[in-house]
């Protein structure tokens, strides 16, 4: 789990007024039912009458700032990608159905991308809307894309494979679950809902029709925005901040490290504006975690467990002094500390955007907890970003003993569709 995470932040968005078939009649988009029913209240049928709902024709009041932020869909990079951290969040790989080819994979992606479209505008869904999220608002929803390995033989685009998505190594840590890796299509879904988030994963679902089945699917969450009184990193389920040094949108390298670039010499051309997805669900050892002192645990990871900095000293974002030493001469960040392997200056500038999600599937017949990280990361070349870190992380990261990589796949995710285009258009369609 390298020390590069997205600090959390709240997206705000404009709210266009889409009309649900529900509310056309009123007036009223999906978003907006909810204001109204604070401000009114929802008047029930006459007496004796069946129970029903009205809308009373009055001012609305707008959601909460968590219900109305929007993400776009016809953007540059897909979204989901840059955004912050979300409160809710679904991974799901698809293998493509016996038979399916290529033309089912576009029309399938085509629904998908119009799908998609509606559900983060807080529309509803095109067709058999389960009213899940009818009165609730975009809440910052994403749904992003991406192809695995074996997609493009069971295309016939071998040709198309890009080699940056070659498998990946194995590594020490490794106890993979094959039926819970890789996949022909990945899909990511994220929300500040947990409703709106799981709308959005049955709408998918329902969508893969006959054309592709799931091959596997895991769910995760966070810190809600807004939960704490300003801006923080997250916590994982360590207790540890998680993500002080993630690369940020300012930084001057930063689309050239998380994005290929237009006319790249060594991807396809369907790939430019896109990113290459790391996902791995890495199971964190509670239990023995939790028997350790908390300086015990500082110098696992190399950072204060109370404020996230760096034990030299300073403040989170205080630049880490690798080598300071104490009064004993000892270095003051262990040489196995996480946070000193993980630093991009300790990696030939290797850097990835982390945007994970905590998980917890319940407490084994032991009394276990089977809980983690949903790690996902984003690189304009996986082999330089993460193969390079995991690869040092496996020679003597202090954090090993207490995690275990239990899934794993990678995924070659295009850049945003352009408006009338689906994701991956570029590449079914050239």
């Amino acid at each position: 789990m390298p020390d590069q995470s997205i600090s959390q932040s709240l997206p705000g968005g404009r709210t266009p007024e889409s009309r649900t078939p529900e509310a056309a009649t009123s007036g009223l988009t999906r978003r907006r039912l909810l204001g109204t029913a604070g401000a009114t209240g929802l008047a029930l049928g006459a007496a004796g009458a069946a129970v029903g709902y009205t809308a009373a024709p009055s001012q609305a009041t707008p959601l909460s700032s968590i219900g109305t932020g929007e993400a776009m869909f016809h953007v540059k990079h897909q979204p989901g990608i840059t955004q912050g951290l979300q409160a809710r969040g679904h991974l799901a790989a698809f293998d493509l159905a016996a038979g399916a080819g290529r033309k089912e994979a576009a029309a399938l992606l085509r629904r998908w991308s119009e799908t998609a479209r509606r559900l983060m505008a807080g529309e509803a869904a095109a067709t058999g809307d389960t009213d899940v999220a009818r009165d609730a608002g975009p809440s910052s929803l994403t749904v992003t894309f991406g192809f695995g390995n074996s997609f493009f033989s069971r295309t016939g685009l071998e040709k198309q494979r890009p080699v940056a998505l070659d498998p990946l190594p194995d590594f020490s840590s490794d106890h993979l679950d094959r039926t819970r890796s890789d996949g022909d299509l990945w899909v990511q879904i994220g929300a500040n809902d947990a409703l709106v988030a799981f709308h959005a994963l049955r709408a998918i679902q329902k969508d893969a029709g006959a054309a592709a089945k799931v091959r596997w699917q895991m769910n995760g969450f966070n810190r809600t925005p807004g939960a704490t009184a300003h801006p923080m990193t997250a916590r994982n389920l360590m207790g540890q901040m998680d993500g002080t040094r993630n690369p940020k949108p300012a930084d001057p390298d930063f689309d050239q490290r998380i994005f290929v670039p237009v006319g790249s010499a060594k991807d396809p051309a369907w790939m430019a504006d896109g990113s290459y997805a790391v996902v791995r669900r890495i199971r964190m050892l509670l239990d023995d975690w939790e028997k350790l002192s908390v300086t015990a645990q500082e110098q696992v990871i190399g950072r204060r467990k109370a404020d996230g900095a760096a034990l030299s000293g300073g403040t989170e974002t205080t630049a880490m002094d690798l080598e300071k030493t104490d009064a004993k001469g000892d270095l003051v960040v262990p040489l196995n500390a996480h946070a000193r392997i993980t630093r991009p200056d300790q990696n030939g500038g290797a850097a990835m955007l982390r945007r994970p999600f905590s998980y917890h599937d319940g407490i084994d017949p032991d009394g276990t907890p089977d809980a983690g990280l949903l790690f996902v990361c984003w690189q304009a070349d996986p082999l330089r970003g993460f193969v390079t870190v995991q690869r040092k992380l496996d020679r003597g990261d202090a954090l090993s003993k207490y995690i275990r990589h239990e899934a794993s796949g990678l995924f070659a995710v295009p850049g945003g569709a352009a408006e009338g285009e689906y994701v991956g258009q570029r590449l079914l369609e050239a």
